[in-house]
């Protein structure tokens, strides 16, 4: 594990130092000005490289037994790498054709291995899964949600990777408790892979993981889950779910923010909790030019949540109908607080001399 770790640390330091000599690798200027910005400069954002590497590297690790289906899911998950990659290299891939490289990676691996979700913890329901007409459309949306999400909250530095690694652990220890070793040791050697990317993204982001590397996360995390269903039948998959819960309640919160105010489905902003958190840290306890704080501090603000939910999880591995109230608290106490904070905000004052008047209202208007 710490040879992938190395692996991904040494490759992340390679891809920072091209960047002088290979203008698509490091960053891109008109991204400082994009609405969802969280950086004052132009940041490499091909972090998943390194991770990918590490990844593919993992295949000679795995128990033997497994090796060729492995083999395989990785190169379905080559699919949503390449296509994310593209658009980190600045190609501008439109969302709809990253949503659907996730969905065709998706059916990939179903037909490849001829596998797909097995049960949703809904006692009535889950026989219908069984049937491909149910299960396989099920199971497209639900991975490609976790992949978009893991997208949706690459942006401060660490959270992305620090939920990987959390989520990663939950279901390692949840595969241990119901017997399934071979999860466990493939589920830790990709939290080494990607430990070794966060040593050079937190505290100071040297380099992000751009669409490539959040999207083939999410992918692989939602994918080593269904594993676990399939393999460990007591396993919940409401407990499942809380692993990654982070990235689903953000997607979630985005999806009712854009149709409650009827904008485009796939039109960025600057509401996703992370950002409201960086810039509330500034505009009203730090200030303007503080960000190379700030944004670190955000990550540690969040990480008791992000933690929280895949720490209950683990808990909860075999008791459904506890992990489906789990789920249901997680989600009122994620939506609440999201609202609660907006209404607290708007009536403190801002740090003085931190913002002048015009960015001062823009901002607060976001708040709202």
């Amino acid at each position: 594990m710490l040879i992938l770790s190395l692996i991904s640390a040494f490759v992340c330091i390679v891809l920072v130092f091209a960047g002088d000599r290979i203008p698509r690798f490091a960053g891109r200027a008109h991204d400082l000005t994009a609405v969802q910005s969280m950086h004052d400069c132009p940041t490499p954002r091909v972090g998943g490289i390194a991770i990918f590497t590490a990844f593919w590297v993992s295949t000679s690790f795995v128990p033997v037994g497994l090796t060729e289906n492995y083999v395989k899911f990785a190169a379905a998950t080559s699919i949503i790498f390449a296509v994310g990659l593209m658009e980190d290299l600045g190609f501008k891939i439109a969302p709809k054709v990253r949503l659907t490289a996730c969905l065709i990676a998706s059916l990939t691996v179903i037909v490849l291995l001829n596998v797909w979700l097995p049960r949703i913890g809904i006692p009535r329901f889950d026989p219908l899964m069984m049937s491909w007409a149910i299960g396989v459309p099920i199971t497209l949306v639900i991975t490609a949600a976790v992949a978009n999400g893991f997208n949706l909250i690459d942006g401060v530095n660490g959270l992305a990777a620090l939920t990987a690694i959390a989520a990663a652990g939950a279901l390692a220890n949840i595969s241990h408790q119901a017997g399934y070793l071979d999860m466990v040791d493939i589920s830790l050697l990709l939290a080494a892979a990607i430990l070794g990317f966060l040593v050079l993204n937190y505290p100071f982001g040297l380099i992000f993981l751009g669409d490539a590397g959040a999207y083939s996360i999410g992918f692989i995390l939602s994918w080593f889950g269904i594993s676990i269903l399939l393999q460990a039948t007591n396993a919940s998959p409401w407990a499942i779910l809380l692993t990654v819960f982070w990235p689903l309640a953000d997607t979630l919160l985005a999806i009712y923010r854009r149709l409650n105010t009827s904008t485009n489905a796939f039109a960025p902003d600057r509401l996703h909790v992370h950002q409201m958190v960086l810039r509330s840290l500034e505009i009203y306890f730090l200030g303007r030019h503080q960000r190379k704080i700030s944004n670190p501090l955000t990550t540690l603000v969040l990480a008791p949540f992000v933690v929280a939910p895949p720490l209950s999880a683990i808990f909860l591995w075999d008791q459904n109908r506890y992990a489906f109230f789990a789920v249901i608290i997680f989600v009122a106490l994620f939506f609440s607080s999201y609202r609660i904070a907006i209404v607290v905000l708007k009536r403190l004052p801002h740090r003085s001399g931190c913002l002048n008047s015009a960015k001062t209202t823009s901002t607060r208007e976001t708040l709202n």
